[in-house]
């Protein structure tokens, strides 16, 4: 089992920053892959990055170069920093584990970003 918790979410201005971190209860290069959703209201969860145990990265198109997902073994730990922000990228953003061996997916409990106009 893999336990996430997120933290990093807030209120920024329009064109702020902000980064979001994903703890894991376990050594996250045992997870194959870890990943940043979002989900904004009446709107369904989408993907914005990924990242494998290999270290490759996919990012969904609007973050068009605006975020990062990165991580730290020694903590367990991944990232997604968040640059430019838009209004549109108010949401509610999960942190979300992938273990192929079982097939199990694990996600964390959500923390929110607001981005203001």
């Amino acid at each position: 089992q893999v336990q996430l918790v997120e933290s990093g979410g807030g209120l920024v201005q329009s064109g702020g920053s902000l980064r979001l971190s994903c703890a894991a209860s376990r050594s996250i290069l045992s997870i194959n892959s870890m990943g940043w959703y979002r989900q904004a209201p009446g709107k369904q969860r989408e993907l914005v990055a990924r990242m494998t145990r290999g270290g490759d990265t996919n990012y969904a198109g609007f973050v068009k170069d605006r975020f990062t997902i990165s991580r730290d073994n020694a903590n367990n730990t991944v990232h997604l920093r968040m640059n430019n922000l838009k209004p549109e990228d108010t949401a509610v953003y999960y942190c979300n584990a992938l273990l192929a061996s079982t097939l199990a997916v694990y996600w964390g409990q959500g923390t929110q970003v607001t981005v203001s106009s």
